[in-house]
């Protein structure tokens, strides 16, 4: 049976994680409390072992190799209950799950439970179950399907596998990347593929992480957020808090920009099948204009994401020898600051389909997410609808956005508003 190895992309992400904590946190609310807990975890326990994808860890070959994907067991304590008490509470524990990162060699993702929840949106008491996945097994949307299925969603994950390449093709395919991005220089010249995005200022908001972390979620029905889709409009208004609160705090923010990851075209084959773009937020503008500008950026993203060039040069980093990949990361230093960054907040938006999804018999009501933050990102925003309901959630460091309590007031007040 052919090795199945982790992609460059994946690789990277793994060996990243060391430098840079990197696992996701999905957090799903279910309806009231199961009859027999220990009965609903096992459920989970019995889902996980039916999906090769979620018996999934890491196996690291030296240096010189880049690591494979290997099938283990499903461990008794890859599902974990907590006590929390109330919503709030909840949110406080889950900031802190990311202090006990993953060891993907051990398990690449865990299940916490927390029966008997008070004031769940859209429940009232409830159980929060957040799966925590590392980066390297999935992305966004990857990593919600993952989910979706170990609370009972039909659809198995495929499995992924890395195109099979070999370290001498790099010279022709940095060639073939060299001649494709000649040509998007000659598109962009022409105004047939838009420019690079550009860089902005970093402020506030992109300062270091320090003192307390906290996390926060305002719940909304799909119609009551306005623009053309959520994602737009939530933008729209995080332009709307984000400008007014680090204004407060002194920062000029005429070109204040968020970082959104953004699905990479073609066919998946990584894990990790994304990148990270650049779009602006126009504070200056009304809501209408503003609207417009965002939308007109995202399209501008995906329009250069589609261009050969943007494939070759993946290709030929697909092809990248694992040492010198690897020589690459461990180079990589956190403390290094950038005077500009690609934006001054991450708004990553994933739709997780229908409200379809069960624990214990229990139905869905609410799902969210908080995006991680590095040494160059102290403020991060996750979208996530599930059915009709939508969390726009904020996770953000005390040394970054200053009295979280009034941001997420001003974000609270923005979206409603539709600003």
């Amino acid at each position: 049976m052919p090795v199945r190895r982790l992609h460059a992309v994946d690789a990277q992400t793994y060996w990243m994680s060391v430098k840079v904590p990197n696992d996701q946190f999905l957090l799903y609310g279910f309806a009231g409390v199961p009859v027999d807990v220990d009965h609903a975890v096992e459920a989970v326990r019995s889902r996980a072992r039916r999906s090769a994808e979620l018996m999934l860890r890491v196996r690291d070959r030296g240096k010189l190799r880049y690591p494979e994907w290997v099938v283990g067991e499903v461990a008794t304590d890859q599902v974990v209950v907590h006590h929390a008490g109330s919503w709030e509470g909840c949110l406080e524990a889950v900031a802190r799950l990311s202090e006990d990162q993953l060891d993907t060699r051990v398990m690449t993702w865990r299940l916490h439970v927390f029966p008997g929840v008070d004031g769940v949106p859209g429940a009232g008491g409830g159980t929060v179950a957040v799966v925590q996945v590392a980066h390297a097994l999935g992305d966004g949307s990857r990593s919600a399907a993952l989910a979706a299925y170990l609370f009972g969603r039909d659809e198995p994950v495929p499995a992924v596998w890395a195109p099979r390449v070999h370290g001498a093709s790099l010279p022709r395919r940095g060639v073939r990347a060299a001649r494709a991005h000649g040509r998007l220089v000659h598109d962009v010249e022409t105004g047939a593929v838009p420019p690079q995005a550009d860089s902005c200022p970093a402020l506030r908001s992109n300062t270091r992480p320090e003192g307390s972390l906290s996390i926060h979620t305002v719940v909304l029905r799909r119609s009551e957020i306005a623009g053309p889709t959520v994602t737009v409009g939530v933008l729209a208004a995080v332009s709307t808090a984000l400008s007014d609160h680090l204004r407060g705090l002194g920062d000029d923010v005429s070109q204040l920009r968020a970082e959104v990851p953004m699905a990479r075209s073609g066919a998946r084959q990584a894990h990790n099948h994304f990148g990270n773009v650049g779009v602006g937020l126009y504070p200056e503008l009304g809501f209408e204009a503003r609207v417009a500008r965002i939308a007109a950026d995202l399209a501008c993203r995906r329009r250069r994401a589609a261009h050969p060039a943007m494939r070759a040069e993946s290709e030929a980093f697909a092809a990248m020898p694992a040492a010198l990949l690897r020589w690459g990361v461990g180079k990589f230093d956190p403390s290094v600051r950038s005077p500009t960054v690609i934006g001054n907040t991450v708004v990553s938006s994933v739709n997780r389909g229908p409200a379809d999804l069960r624990f214990g018999g229990l139905p869905v009501v609410v799902t969210a997410g908080y995006p991680g933050l590095s040494p160059m990102m102290g403020l991060a925003h996750g979208v996530h609808g599930i059915g009709d309901t939508v969390a726009i959630s904020v996770h953000a460091a005390e040394s970054a956005i200053g009295d979280i309590d009034s941001y997420v007031n001003r974000l609270d007040a923005a979206l409603r508003a539709g600003s």
